[in-house]
């Protein structure tokens, strides 16, 4: 299985957790995360920094890029999450989760200030 960079940005808490829960469980060293936050943040020709923060993004060491939810189902694989990520693959769950996804994206602030601090919290207290 090929290694993946993940794009994510920080400054949302929600976002956060779940890097921080991907990177704690990254024992064969497949996820790489890149926090588009942090100032000189580098982005490859196929990812545009304002889109990255809009969708979640990763690329495969192959160059593929993957935007949204494909970009889980990957990741999960990677952290050794397999029923999360054969949730997040099945092509019959698409129609809830890529709507969701959207909605969820388009609202993030919203929604990672309300939840996403205890999430944080709760997710470096797990994975300390």
């Amino acid at each position: 299985m090929q290694a993946m960079t993940v794009y994510f940005d920080s400054a949302c808490p929600l976002c956060a957790a779940e890097i921080h829960m991907l990177a704690a469980r990254n024992r064969r060293q497949l996820l790489r995360f890149v926090d588009l936050s942090q100032p000189g943040a580098e982005l490859p020709c196929t990812v545009v920094c304002a889109r990255a923060l809009d969708n979640i993004h990763a690329v495969l060491d192959d160059g593929h890029t993957l935007v949204g939810v494909p970009v889980f189902a990957a990741a999960y694989r990677r952290a050794d999450l397999p029923l999360l990520a054969w949730l997040f693959s099945r092509p019959w769950l698409r129609w809830l989760l890529e709507p969701a996804y959207a909605v969820f994206a388009r609202h993030r602030a919203r929604v990672s200030a309300l939840v996403g601090p205890p999430l944080l919290r709760l997710a470096q207290w797990i994975y300390r």
